[in-house]
């Protein structure tokens, strides 16, 4: 397992919400998950450290075959390293299954803690930290100087700024949970993020004005 963890920490992404930290989070969240879940921890330990290693940028025309193609890269390095092959395949589901643009349903207990430990990380401070370095990186203006909070009945759109993927996407995930464990933590986390929102309103709404 130390032999998987540094080739993943060399083949780790440059984008600071998908480098080697985030799959140290990652990890961390599923451990914690499977200690009230149950579960194999050398696959949630595998599937943490590689789930990115084809990770391409969130703007990038392929991105959506990331988690395929990191599961197939996986597979080989796994097997190179001698992890039990009847866990090889369970690795790869939580990998494969992990991207929420895949919009797939994990078929194994340890692809429904690991996709909510991947979720877990775009929650909470980090989430909200992860979210605006994404932001940044693709140009995204903070939020719709207009209406930012769309009261006037503008349409969330997170393609045009980064404030609106709070609406799009993170408020929702706490009900996409796929155990109980992971729900009670995303909700906690989504509260975090509700009054940060919250406290942007504040400092900023009399701009809009």
């Amino acid at each position: 397992m130390e032999s998987i963890r540094r080739i993943a920490k060399q083949a780790a992404a440059a984008d600071p919400a998908h480098d080697f930290s985030h799959s140290e989070r990652v990890l961390a969240n599923a451990l914690k998950i499977a200690a009230e879940e149950g579960g194999d921890t050398d696959i949630l330990t595998a599937a943490a450290f590689l789930h990115d290693i084809a990770n391409l940028p969130k703007n990038h025309p392929e991105s959506h075959l990331s988690s395929g193609r990191s599961a197939e890269q996986a597979e080989k390095i796994l097997r190179e390293h001698g992890f039990p092959i009847e866990k090889i395949a369970r690795t790869k589901d939580a990998i494969l299954c992990h991207s929420f643009s895949r919009g797939l349903t994990p078929e194994t207990h340890e692809g429904r803690i690991f996709q909510d430990a991947d979720r877990l990380d775009s929650l909470g401070a980090i989430g909200i930290a992860r979210t605006f370095t994404v932001g940044g990186a693709t140009n995204r203006p903070l939020y719709e100087l207009e209406d930012p909070f769309m009261d006037n009945g503008r349409a969330a759109n997170d393609k045009a700024n980064t404030l609106d993927h709070f609406f799009v996407k993170l408020f929702k995930l706490g009900e996409k949970m796929q155990t109980p464990t992971g729900r009670k933590l995303a909700e906690e986390r989504i509260l975090r993020m509700r009054r940060f929102v919250e406290e942007l309103r504040s400092e900023i709404s009399n701009l809009s004005d």
